[in-house]
């Protein structure tokens, strides 16, 4: 059984379990699976809202589906979040990925 499909299985299991949603969704973003792995992170905001690396890449995800407008804004939010966190790596990451929206 692969890994995507073993946290299938969790996430069917447990769906309310933000650690296997966020697990598979990390497995689908690495396999270029961008749009399944958009709703799994709603998921995973929705569940806990100030999760800084489920909107860093939920906001990447967003921009590989061509969805920008939706990726500026959590984009904000995972900076916001990473700046009130003391995280300046994923801040400075962020930072990056909003440089792509300037003017």
């Amino acid at each position: 059984m692969s890994q995507k499909d073993f946290f299938i299985t969790k996430v069917q299991e447990a769906p309310e379990n933000k650690l296997f949603r966020f697990s598979l969704s990390k497995i689908l973003f690495d396999q270029e699976q961008f749009h399944e792995a958009i709703p799994h992170l709603e998921k995973c905001i929705q569940l806990q809202d100030d999760w800084m690396l489920a909107y860093i890449l939920l906001g990447k995800s967003l921009l590989q589906c061509k969805q920008a407008d939706k990726a500026k804004g959590v984009l904000e939010k995972a900076l916001k979040l990473a700046v009130d966190q003391n995280h300046d790596d994923p801040k400075n990451e962020i930072l990056g990925l909003l440089e792509n929206f300037k003017d």
